[in-house]
């Protein structure tokens, strides 16, 4: 059983900036890739970033390249969402969970999924 806990949501200003963090309990952390979603009111699911189980591949969707920079440490079990000049359309509650396949195609790994992190963006 894989546990993931987020955290370091927040309310921020338009431009502003947040750190988000997911610890993952459980076996095989550093062996596959990850994955950071979001969640918009009425809105499915999205795949926003992804990082490679070493860390050497990322992909971002188009909507945040440039702004959004997704990192792991693999001694902490634990990816990050370092996220820069947000605007208000990035608000949303933020999910981590691993990844199967090519990490450009996002699809989740884990069922449950966290309880999530609320970013809100005011502008």
């Amino acid at each position: 059983q894989v546990s993931l806990v987020e955290s370091g949501g927040g309310l921020v200003q338009a431009g502003g900036s947040l750190r988000l963090s997911c610890v993952v309990s459980g076996r095989g952390f550093p062996t596959y890739a990850m994955g950071w979603f979001r969640q918009a009111p009425g809105k499915e699911r999205e795949f926003v970033a992804g990082i490679s189980w070493d860390g050497t591949s990322t992909y971002y969707a188009d909507s945040v390249k440039g702004r959004f920079t997704i990192s792991r440490s693999n001694g902490k079990n634990t990816v990050y969402l370092q996220m820069n000049s947000l605007k208000p359309e990035d608000t949303a509650v933020y999910y981590c969970n691993g990844l199967r396949g090519n990490i450009q195609i996002g699809a989740p790994r884990y069922d449950p999924w966290g309880q999530g992190t609320q970013v809100t963006v005011s502008s």
